[in-house]
């Protein structure tokens, strides 16, 4: 299979009306779907099939352009002999789901027959954590706990699943849920540096403070993985921004301060906090 050359065919249809397009949905909304991205500088849309690889995650099969000319007939470049595949990262764009009414004219089915690939052992408890992994990374946190839950319906016990379905209830703000998994999970994984992220930060959202100090500290002796102690530290940081303590915003933004791979995006948040906490 050529993965460089791309061939098309360029065919011509009648649709009588321009077909109304929506550029209203996230990547992740379109799982199973055909979409296309707005208009690029020629005129034309790119479209193509979103699915999940299993390994990949979400991904975008490209499968041609198409354009409408002053007419209203749609000329298609269908790619032949070529295989783009786009592995699509969490953003902000945006792109329209294809309505069945243009299937017929962009020579497609509502189900690609490759699909069919991707589609095994789809109640498997390794499909249905990584789809639960998945969702939770693009704050889909509704839509990954039903595939979370399903998988702790086979075994409560899978590696990593009380976490990540921790994560889920922390982003849907059950923190009582969270708290109770991840407490167990804490008993079980004292050092796992994932738990106890999602555990101080649980405990610091529900006014438990002297928990999330007293983990933080913890975490600081017994793990090695330094991956999440600026994350926590903000987080602390953060309910003391939320209190209007300035005192021990302070002092915890000095501690951030002095961790020198903290994310930007936090750093940035902090300084806008002390900006306005100090003012």
């Amino acid at each position: 299979m050529n993965y460089f050359i791309i061939l098309f065919t360029l065919l011509s249809f009648e649709i009588g009306a321009q077909t109304n397009l929506n550029f209203d949905k996230r990547f992740v909304e379109c799982e199973d779907h055909w979409v296309t991205f707005n208009m690029n500088k020629d005129s034309s849309y790119t479209y193509g099939f979103i699915y999940i690889d299993e390994e990949a995650g979400l991904t975008f099969n490209r499968e041609g352009n198409f354009k409408f000319d002053k007419n209203n007939a749609l000329s298609i470049e269908k790619f032949k002999g070529t295989n783009i595949k786009i592995r699509l990262q969490p953003n902000n764009v945006k792109v329209a789901i294809i309505p069945e009414s243009m299937f017929a004219p962009l020579q497609i089915e509502k189900q690609p027959e490759w699909l069919s690939a991707y589609k095994k052992d789809t109640n498997s408890i390794e499909r249905l954590f990584k789809w639960g992994f998945m969702y939770n990374g693009w704050n889909e946190c509704s839509t990954a706990l039903n595939y979370l839950l399903r998988a702790k319906e086979i075994n409560p016990s899978y590696e990593g699943l009380g976490v990540e379905l921790a994560f889920s209830y922390n982003c849907l703000k059950d923190y009582k849920k969270a708290e109770e998994i991840l407490a167990e999970e804490l008993a079980i994984h004292p050092t796992n540096a994932y738990v106890n992220k999602e555990y101080i930060y649980t405990v610091s959202k529900t006014d438990q403070i002297e928990k999330a100090v007293n983990q933080y500290n913890l975490s600081l002796q017994n793990i090695d993985d330094k991956t999440y102690h600026a994350e926590n530290c903000f987080n602390i940081m953060q309910f003391y921004y939320n209190k209007r303590d300035v005192k021990n915003f302070n002092l915890w933004y000095k501690k951030l301060s002095e961790y020198k791979n903290a994310n930007d995006v936090i750093i940035d948040y902090a300084k806008r906090m002390k900006k306005e906490l100090n003012q």
